[in-house]
């Protein structure tokens, strides 16, 4: 089956709506705090508890976190003074990038193999 420009376009419009979940899970930094919140509590983390965790300051740490609350990737809840990121598994975000990366593949089967050369 041979892909449309619309479905190219549509492609687009993906990668468009997934541009901050990218930016974000695209930093190291990030990627391993993410690896850190998936072996820490399943309550939530304290950013002055991440930090403990890592070489990186509270003020490195909360900047991050900020980043991936706001692509969707953690999501945060306050309890008095205190606030806990912790991770959705029912995530939006994530679903999107899935779906974003599953058509990627799906394109990538139909175009021509490129790794012989045409005599």
């Amino acid at each position: 089956m041979e892909h449309t420009i619309d479905d190219i376009e549509k492609l687009q419009q993906e990668f468009s709506s997934c541009q901050k979940l990218l930016t974000a899970i695209g930093d190291e930094v990030r990627q391993y705090l993410l690896c850190i919140m998936l072996k820490g509590e399943c309550s939530g983390s304290r950013v002055i508890d991440i930090a403990a965790k890592t070489n990186l300051s509270r003020p490195a740490v909360s900047h991050h976190m900020q980043i991936l609350k706001d692509a969707g990737v953690v999501k945060s809840r306050k309890e008095g003074t205190y606030i806990y990121y912790y991770l959705d598994p029912a995530d939006n975000e994530i679903s999107k990038g899935m779906s974003l990366f599953a058509h990627i593949k799906e394109i990538m089967k139909t175009v021509p193999d490129r790794s012989v050369e045409e005599r």
